[in-house]
């Protein structure tokens, strides 16, 4: 544990990591340039909803759907292949923990820039949450789009500060003894949380246990659904 501890910024030092990746300039990795670049195809992406819309193409109401489908299905099933694939087999689990990138990049899920991956590992004593205070940084690869409270100031601010409440909203309550941690992304580093594997599911195939897995889930902002509401 201790070897992936260094990712953690605290709120605080927040400021100070970013201020140290004046070289990352070069790789067009700040979050200025991405979140500049971002805009830009959001501005174009609503533009064309609007003209579409507007002339009859594209009915508002199928739009959303497309939309939440990327947002909520389409995009986080690799991650729920993901997140199976560590419950159900040890040493990919291992692989996982020890270089997220590279066991993720081997089922085929890479981002289209080389952020580092980090996977963070659910379990009873400890609750693992994502948040970007800077803006929406999000592990695409994984998870497709980020949902719009992700990117929401409220979300950004009080995960840091009220992590508990913020959950406490989401519908989740978890034991006192449960210790909230949050990690904060950065254009450089992305996190996946690996929620626990739900009781109840032993012997299942990935293919079953990845439809257990939420988007929610993977952000820490959710629990796995629970093997009875698939009956």
């Amino acid at each position: 544990m201790q070897q992936r501890d260094h990712h953690h910024h605290h709120h605080g030092d927040h400021q100070h990591h970013h201020g140290d990746h004046g070289h990352e300039h070069a790789h067009g990795h700040d979050h200025a340039h991405e979140r500049s670049h971002l805009d830009d195809i959001e501005l174009r992406v609503r533009a064309l909803e609007t003209l579409l819309v507007e002339k009859g193409y594209v009915d508002p109401v199928a739009l959303d759907v497309f939309i939440d489908t990327y947002e909520t299905k389409i995009g986080p099933r690799n991650g729920a292949k993901v997140v199976a694939k560590a419950w159900s087999d040890p040493a990919y689990r291992k692989w996982l923990f020890d270089d997220a990138t590279a066991a993720i990049a081997s089922l085929g899920f890479t981002g289209r820039q080389s952020e580092h991956l980090v996977a963070l590992e659910n379990t009873p004593d400890t609750h693992h949450m994502v948040t970007c205070t800077l803006c929406s940084c999000y592990p695409v690869a994984v998870l497709g789009l980020p949902p719009v409270w992700y990117k929401s100031p409220p979300y950004r601010s009080r995960a840091v500060i009220d992590p508990r409440g913020v959950l406490a909203e989401f519908g989740v309550t978890l034991p006192e003894s449960t210790k909230i941690r949050v990690w904060d992304s950065t254009a450089e580093v992305r996190y996946l949380v690996v929620p626990m594997r739900p009781r109840g599911t032993e012997g299942w195939s990935e293919e079953k246990l990845a439809s257990l897995v939420t988007r929610d889930s993977m952000i820490g902002t959710g629990l796995p659904l629970s093997p009875a509401s698939l009956a």
